[in-house]
């Protein structure tokens, strides 16, 4: 009886050391990890990319190829480097279990050079995202990123959001009804609008506000026309969260009856689901044609 207690107690002293030592171990893991990423990153320093931190097949799980060594795997992250200034990285959140690393991460920076071949833009991105880490003997092997690659691009302005192009569809809508409340609800309060040079609306450009929207434009077209109607209408998604609509004005002045049917071209530049700013294009010669019949 007292050899088989001591056998047990022997097991449990084998196995609390074992645990202790897988504990030590991924805390080692966890503090190289992080060191190294926080010199890489916010740091700049590339030449981190070796096999005293990673293992020379260190791969990078990527779709539809993975990236493998290190030498590619610094290449990819010299995108990040060097097309960023003024870095923030920061491990928000970072837990491990045998030799497996879990980290939530944070980029803050702004676009100054290239990336991946995309020309400087000027724009700060805040981006956040997970990571999967497999280490081996102390060095880090594996890594799976998990990120919102369509909010980067959205970030950097090479995509639009995804609603823009409802949010402009649904303000043609609102003013063909004669709805004016809602197409003014749609802008911002310090919305940018100009008319095209030449018309007799841009008199008051820019029209700083949706007050002076509303009375600089919008009370002139309706006490100047019997009917102003804008057809054929298409939206057509940009970059920089711009929608451009292509469409025509038809309508029919109360000075003289004259009945115009003009091309005209609207840019509408959106941030955080409202009208920032409005630029018209139209023929201003046919316009004033009419006028003066």
């Amino acid at each position: 009886m007292k050899n088989s207690i001591q056998r047990l107690l022997f097991l449990i002293s084998i196995f609390l050391t074992s645990c202790n030592m897988l504990n030590a171990q991924i805390e080692n893991d966890i503090k190289m990890y992080t060191a190294t990423w926080d010199e890489i990153i916010n740091n700049g320093k590339l030449d981190m990319f070796n096999e005293t931190n990673f293992d020379k097949d260190i791969t990078l799980v990527m779709s539809p190829e993975n990236m493998v060594g290190n030498e590619n795997v610094k290449a990819f992250y010299a995108n990040y480097v060097k097309g960023f200034s003024n870095i923030e990285f920061t491990i928000v959140d970072v837990f491990g279990q045998g030799d497996k690393i879990v980290k939530h991460w944070n980029f803050k920076g702004k676009h100054t050079g290239d990336f991946f071949g995309i020309p400087a833009t000027g724009k700060l991105v805040d981006l956040d995202g997970v990571t999967l880490v497999k280490m081996k003997d102390g060095k880090i092997a594996r890594e799976q990123d998990f990120m919102d690659n369509m909010e980067l691009m959205q970030q950097m302005g090479l995509l639009s959001a995804p609603g823009n192009i409802s949010l402009i569809d649904g303000l043609y809508k609102a003013f063909a009804v004669g709805d004016i409340p809602s197409v003014l609800g749609i802008m911002d309060a310090e919305i940018v609008w100009n008319e095209a040079e030449g018309n007799s609306y841009a008199d008051g450009n820019p029209y700083i506000g949706r007050e002076a929207v509303l009375n600089g434009v919008f009370a002139r077209i309706g006490a100047d026309h019997e009917y102003f109607n804008l057809d054929d209408i298409i939206l057509h998604e940009m970059s920089n969260d711009q929608v451009l609509a292509t469409l025509r004005y038809k309508g029919k002045l109360k000075e003289n009856g004259a009945i115009f049917d003009t091309q005209a071209a609207h840019l509408w530049t959106l941030k955080n689901g409202k009208v920032i700013a409005f630029q018209q294009y139209v023929d201003t010669k046919q316009l004033a044609d009419s006028v003066g019949k």
